[in-house]
């Protein structure tokens, strides 16, 4: 198969390009296929955004021909990489480590395709090859090729030792094992690129560098931007914490809705980093997006883009819906789980499941119970003037009784007061 184009320059004009360790690497990677890898850390059973620059990366380079390698650090993790960091990380047991690395397999398949052979794409471990490594092979045969002064050196462990909580030698040694994982890649796959964040810069030229002292072997490497809001912060955080690639920690119309309300000031680099867009499109709709602030072009591509590749377009469909249901739309056909996402911030209350199937429950009493209206009087009353919604379906009838019938999920029933005031019955 011939390289179909040249991912450096593409990553170049969308921006996210940051170092190289040799300038030639745009011409090299021309030449035939290569194989790059990047390395995850499985810290948890889930990416979440702050990987997507990484997944996106392999996935353009799968595009353009070459094979991505996703190496999960099962050794490397139980370390912890002092790289970005002001403390230790919790040191991970094995079977925690499996676990993880089945939950970040799953998603990484959303974005590349992989194959039993493994010509298409791979997903290593750098455990399998470093478990059987004594400490005296270790030292003998990797230590004595690194200099402390240069490790001292780097960034990454020059901030650390300037912190108030140091630099553990356990850590200090990761950047070893990191550079070690890059020689077994290339001796075993013909890895020849590896890749990482700008914080990765450190270890990925040690890595180079042991490579060429090991083996004799030319290798490269190049580290992408952060994705960084316009005040400096790293972009994915929302009100409740990190923004998951798991659909159970943070549902697909969450995700959805993250990218949508992006400020205007941010969106741009998030658009160009994660869309496919050919470079005449792309750039035309960032332009079209600076002429008219507030139309959430670059916000709703975003949104699309990433939310079906994250989770499929069931994913976007449902995240859609949900988000019609703000616009008026009639609530029909979501999980409990969604409705739940949907409405994570309206008033929520639970009631008898035998009330709903003994038709012992009215309208009227729903909305009192809900605390949409604070009399059975002014509940009729709402009821009577047309403003009162079942799962956003106007219900004038003062007399009606709820049934199942009426549960928009498996226990719940959306009740709504005017425009905007939700809440949510829970039959259980």
């Amino acid at each position: 198969m011939a390289v179909q184009f040249d991912v450096i320059k593409e990553m170049s004009w969308r921006g996210v390009l940051n170092q190289v360790t040799d300038e030639k690497i745009g011409e090299f990677l021309l030449e035939k296929p290569r194989s790059i890898y990047t390395g995850f850390d499985p810290t948890a059973d889930s990416l979440h955004v702050g990987h997507l620059v990484a997944i996106m990366n392999l996935r353009r380079f799968q595009k353009a021909g070459h094979r991505p390698i996703a190496l999960v650090g099962g050794a490397t993790g139980m370390i912890g990489d002092p790289s970005g960091r002001s403390d230790e990380r919790n040191l991970l047991s094995i079977e925690q480590i499996q676990r993880n690395v089945e939950g970040i397999k799953k998603q990484l398949e959303r974005f590349i395709e992989f194959d039993d052979k493994g010509e298409k794409a791979l997903l290593v471990n750098n455990y399998d090859w470093t478990k059987d490594f004594t400490y005296l092979e270790f030292l003998r045969d990797i230590g004595k090729l690194f200099s402390v002064n240069v490790m001292m050196a780097k960034d990454s462990v020059k901030s650390r030792l300037a912190s108030e909580n140091g630099l553990s030698y356990t850590e200090f040694s990761y950047m070893l094992l990191q550079s070690y994982d890059f020689v077994h890649l290339h001796r075993a796959y013909d890895c020849e690129v590896q890749a990482g964040g700008g914080d990765q810069w450190g270890n990925i030229t040690a890595g180079v560098d042991l490579a060429r002292r090991m083996d004799g072997a030319q290798l490269y490497g190049f580290t992408s931007k952060l994705l960084l809001k316009s005040d400096g912060q790293k972009m994915g955080k929302s009100a409740s914490g990190a923004l998951w690639l798991d659909p159970n920690r943070t549902s697909p119309y969450q995700f959805y809705q993250y990218w949508v309300n992006v400020d205007d000031a941010d969106i741009e680099n998030a658009f160009l980093f994660f869309t496919e867009l050919g470079q005449e499109e792309a750039l035309a709709l960032v332009e079209k997006h600076k002429a008219n602030l507030g139309s959430r072009v670059l916000q709703n591509q975003v949104a699309k883009e990433l939310t079906k590749l994250a989770h499929g377009q069931e994913g976007l469909d449902a995240a859609e819906r949900a988000t019609a249901i703000f616009f008026g739309a009639e609530i029909d056909k979501l999980s409990d789980a969604e409705l739940n996402s949907v409405f994570a911030d309206v008033p929520s209350f639970e009631t008898s499941r035998e009330k709903l199937d003994h038709l012992e429950i009215s309208l009227a009493d729903a909305l009192v119970l809900s605390g949409l209206a604070k009399t059975k009087s002014d509940a009729r009353r709402a009821i009577k003037q047309g403003g009162a919604y079942v799962n956003n379906r106007r219900a004038t009838d003062e007399n009606m009784k709820l049934d199942s019938t009426h549960l928009a999920g498996e226990t719940v029933v959306v009740l709504r007061s005017g425009k905007k005031r939700y809440a949510l019955l829970k039959f259980v």
